[in-house]
């Protein structure tokens, strides 16, 4: 890990979770995005203190743990250090079995990676302009693989834009990425082509994109959502239930799943057929206590 200087006061930690640091003239710096615990929390904290700096401010872009399970470290070792995100993130972060429980569909169990503790939000951005230290940064939702993740654009015109894209290198690792709507999904990537920013940095990607490569990567992102979406339509010229259309869409992308990598397949399935659904797509009949879907006529 270390601090990468993108523009002007603008910086990024290359790390599991890419971290975003804004350094104010003071020597506060704001952070984006903590990591997934402690130990994570600890090594920002070193290049931090390497650097002379002190972290006043912590945004994060939307609830899941890998990006905000370090608040917990920050707040208890920096008291007045302040955390900020969106309303219906602050929700998740704050009750944190909302997820797992999504994810289960009931109270979930033990297997479920989660936070001990609620990760305590102390303000809600609101989308524009937001002040923090006197300085001006635009917030932009972008929502779709969370329920209301957003970037961040500083006053140097670089975008932190958490996990509403995913990188080639994701992309080729993992070419079924967890989305919670489809819909929101693909506006929230056509609008990232309209951010007036110069630079763009994904959570998960191994280098700071420009205007052109950000562009080009929308593309590659709306075409992978296209493939799964035709994928599962061509599945329903028969009636299938939703194990089913896991268990087929697996075998046919060569998809890798432990306990946790299929609920979150399950749940992105869920999320195609709510789409397919709420386009009048598909269809579906329940017969002998299976549901089934099937393309509409």
């Amino acid at each position: 890990m270390t601090l990468n200087k993108i523009k002007g006061n603008t910086y990024y930690i290359d790390a599991p979770t890419n971290c975003g640091v804004f350094i104010f003239k003071n020597k506060n710096c704001l952070i984006v995005d903590t990591g997934i615990n402690n130990t994570e929390a600890k090594k920002i904290e070193n290049l931090l203190i390497e650097n002379s700096l002190h972290p006043k401010y912590i945004i994060n872009t939307h609830s899941h743990l890998d990006h905000c399970g370090g608040n917990l470290y920050f707040k208890k070792n920096y008291p007045g250090c302040l955390v900020y995100t969106s309303k219906l993130e602050k929700l998740f972060m704050e009750n944190t079995e909302i997820f797992p429980s999504i994810l289960s569909s009931s109270y979930p169990s033990r297997a479920f990676d989660r936070s001990n503790k609620p990760l305590e939000v102390d303000f809600i951005l609101e989308y524009g302009i937001n002040k923090l230290n006197d300085e001006k940064f635009n917030i932009v939702a972008l929502p779709g693989h969370s329920i209301e993740q957003i970037g961040i654009v500083t006053p140097e015109k670089v975008c932190f834009l958490g996990d509403s894209i995913f990188s080639s290198e994701i992309l080729d690792k993992y070419s079924f990425p967890y989305l919670y709507n489809i819909e929101d999904s693909i506006l929230s990537l056509n609008k990232i082509k309209d951010i007036d920013a110069d630079y763009f940095v994904i959570s998960h990607s191994k280098k700071v994109l420009d205007k052109s490569e950000i562009n080009s990567l929308v593309d590659k992102n709306i075409k992978n959502i296209d493939k799964y979406k035709n994928q599962i339509l061509d599945l329903l010229d028969q009636p299938l239930t939703r194990e089913n259309i896991l268990e087929d869409i697996t075998i046919l992308n060569n998809l890798s799943l432990n306990f946790h990598e299929y609920h979150l397949n399950f749940g992105g399935i869920s999320a195609f057929i709510s789409y397919l659904y709420n386009e009048k797509l598909i269809d579906y009949s329940i017969e002998d206590g299976n549901l089934y879907y099937f393309k509409s006529n």
